[in-house]
């Protein structure tokens, strides 16, 4: 795993690499992260985790903070070591360190794949600033990286970047390259690219190995591709939420377009099947209580049931939620109660309701009234949580209620 991070020969490595830049002219957009990094040196060099979608210059980053400083940089990647693979690299750095001084970079890619034991492996190295931590993830670094590890480091943002830096990074590759490709192709690369320039590159590398390169060939090979939908990034979240948005406003045709969106994008049917049942208790609850028994047992089904199957039972709860009525009340009632509770002192259990206690005897058993009901005390806050919607069943027990109590 100890490896520098740019020792292979160039004509080894892909497009990207083979224009990778070589000093900050060269690096394509990032503007404001570029101006705080461009500044440093071996006296200020800090920890530094680059965060930001694929494609958009964190490994540069570090290929260019080491060859602006003259450190050298260690590459690692979390996906393909450990901690032991880790640590020879440490105990080498510390060797030259102790005898001759030597500064040195380890640069983990995908830093969110390490566990909390391997991120608290870290901890005490960057302490002492036994080297300079560099890493790189796609993942929002307040949720992916514990906060022991956010404390040592500083955070900076990567962008996607716009169609204009794409652009100028395709004409550059073609320069080196000699070659051509048509205009049209370059501007719909450049759209559909979605920020990310190693992809753009990459599907330039593919055009050019061609004989064909026009338009229609290039759609072709994008094909699939060019539906950005990726798990880790923000348009994961961003569906999944229209998704739900959609469920919850019982636009059901919106619903299944969202559900398409986010089965041809390969996303976990599992973690779909879960937030419909969370969102039947959420936001359908009693209203129709069936709800949560269609989300549970799809969930069931489709673990079983896999794909490409899985999608018809996806797709049957999620129009049953979307067409039910709605109702939030169980979920406002426990978080308003949990609000009590957490705001007063400890709620104490009226004496006739406790286990053993004298007045225990003073407890009304409800199946010994008329309509299995009678009027009792069952708490002492006189407070209430809980308010029905008057939709659906909610409306139906509403009424159930008032008539036992009535008569």
């Amino acid at each position: 795993m100890q490896t520098d991070l740019f020792a292979a020969k160039e004509s080894e490595f892909p497009l990207a690499y083979k224009i990778r830049p070589q000093n900050w002219d060269e690096f394509i957009g990032q503007k404001s992260v570029k101006d705080k990094i461009s500044k440093l040196n071996k006296d200020n060099l800090k920890h530094f985790i680059f965060w930001g979608p694929p494609g958009t210059g964190k490994t540069t980053l570090a290929h260019l903070i080491s060859e602006q400083i003259g450190i050298k940089v260690h590459h690692f990647n979390a996906v393909l070591g450990g901690v032991p693979e880790l640590r020879k690299i440490i105990k080498g750095i510390l060797e030259l360190k102790k005898f001759h001084q030597e500064k040195a970079i380890i640069f983990i890619d995908e830093i969110h794949r390490f566990n909390k034991a391997q991120q608290d492996a870290l901890l005490p190295y960057l302490e002492r600033e036994d080297f300079i931590l560099l890493g790189a993830t796609t993942e929002y670094p307040q949720t992916s990286l514990n906060r022991a590890i956010l404390s040592r480091v500083n955070t900076l943002e990567l962008k996607k970047l716009n169609k204009d830096d794409i652009y100028t990074i395709l004409e550059r590759a073609l320069d080196v390259e000699e070659d051509f490709i048509e205009e049209p192709c370059l501007q719909y690369l450049c759209e559909y690219s979605n920020g990310d320039a190693r992809y753009a590159l990459n599907i330039i590398e593919q055009m050019l190995e061609l004989e064909d390169r026009s338009l229609e060939v290039l759609k072709e090979l994008l094909g699939r591709q060019a539906r950005q939908y990726d798990k880790n990034s923000d348009r994961h979240y961003d569906v999944i939420s229209a998704f739900i948005k959609s469920v919850r406003g019982s636009d059901v045709d919106a619903a299944i377009l969202w559900l398409a969106v986010m089965i041809d994008g390969g996303e976990d049917i599992e973690f779909i099947a879960r937030r419909l049942i969370i969102l039947a208790s959420e936001d359908v609850g009693n209203a129709d209580p069936r709800a949560l028994q269609i989300a549970t047992s799809a969930h069931y089904a489709i673990k079983n049931i896999g794909m490409p199957e899985a999608r018809i039972i996806l797709a049957q709860a999620t129009a049953y939620l979307a067409r039910a009525p709605k109702s939030n009340a169980s979920y406002l009632a426990i978080d308003k109660a949990l609000e009590y509770v957490r705001n007063n002192p400890t709620v104490e259990v009226p004496t006739h309701l406790r286990n053993r206690h004298p007045d225990k005897k003073n407890y009304k058993y409800p199946h010994n009234h008329p309509n299995h009901w009678t009027e009792q005390v069952y708490d002492n806050t006189n407070e209430y949580f809980f308010e029905s919607s008057k939709l659906g069943y909610e409306r139906l027990q509403d009424d159930y209620l008032s008539k036992i109590r009535d008569q």
